[in-house]
């Protein structure tokens, strides 16, 4: 299976291609750089490996949430490049291909994962690992006060703290947390990488869409609005 994945929800910008579970990846901390790096990560990929993007099984993406301007990036190219090669899309997380780093590095059952988004809220997911190891959400992801994210039972045990959200609240995300949280890893962003690999099961459970339905998640629908409005 081929699949070239895309991710710029983030400060991070990434590309990664995976050819039968060997993934490269192309990335670069570059804010407000991602639509300059992005197609050039993507046909450095291609060319390395051969191949053209009609030969590819399928595309995927980061599809937030994150930052509007950077899934809105993410959306737009893969769209296009899958309209142009007639390709199928799977979306993915970005909060799952952030916890997927966290899950595979560390002995810890779950990833706490926070991503800033502004207004004194965070982007929120957990995740633990399923049976073949990939990042599966145990909450439904939603934008939330740092001092009100929803934390599973208690049983479920501990785990690691990823993302930026936990370097900008990381008093009230702690105080909420308490003990359920074994270390932090703050600087950590989603990637690529991570993307397709969870991009790989998804489309083998027949979750791919057409290009048309490759839309970003943003979680909070109202922006311009100040939090006490909305």
């Amino acid at each position: 299976m081929k699949i070239l994945a895309i991710e710029t929800a983030t400060e991070a910008c990434s590309a990664a291609l995976s050819i039968g579970g060997d993934i490269v990846e192309k990335y670069q901390l570059a804010p407000r750089q991602h639509t300059k790096l992005i197609l050039p990560m993507m046909d450095d990929l291609l060319n390395q490996a051969g191949i053209s993007l009609s030969q590819l099984d399928a595309l995927a993406f980061g599809r937030g949430p994150g930052a509007f301007t950077g899934v809105r990036i993410a959306a737009a190219v893969i769209q296009g490049a899958a309209f142009g090669a007639n390709l199928p899309v799977v979306p993915v997380s970005t909060l799952a291909a952030l916890a997927q780093q966290g899950l595979d590095e560390c002995d810890d059952p779950l990833a706490f994962t926070a991503l800033d988004a502004r207004m004194d809220e965070v982007y929120w997911g957990v995740f633990q690992r399923d049976e073949a190891g990939l990042a599966e959400s145990m909450i439904n992801e939603k934008v939330v006060a740092a001092g009100e994210v929803e934390l599973p039972q208690e049983r479920a045990g501990c785990g690691i703290g990823l993302g930026m959200g936990w370097q900008r609240y990381d008093d009230d995300l702690c105080r909420r947390s308490g003990t359920r949280i074994s270390r932090i890893e703050s600087q950590r962003y989603p990637k690529a990488a991570e993307v397709a690999r969870l991009a790989v099961k998804a489309f083998e459970l027949n979750q791919a869409v057409p290009a048309e339905q490759a839309l970003p998640v943003y979680l909070r629908d109202n922006v311009a609005k100040k939090k006490s409005e909305r």
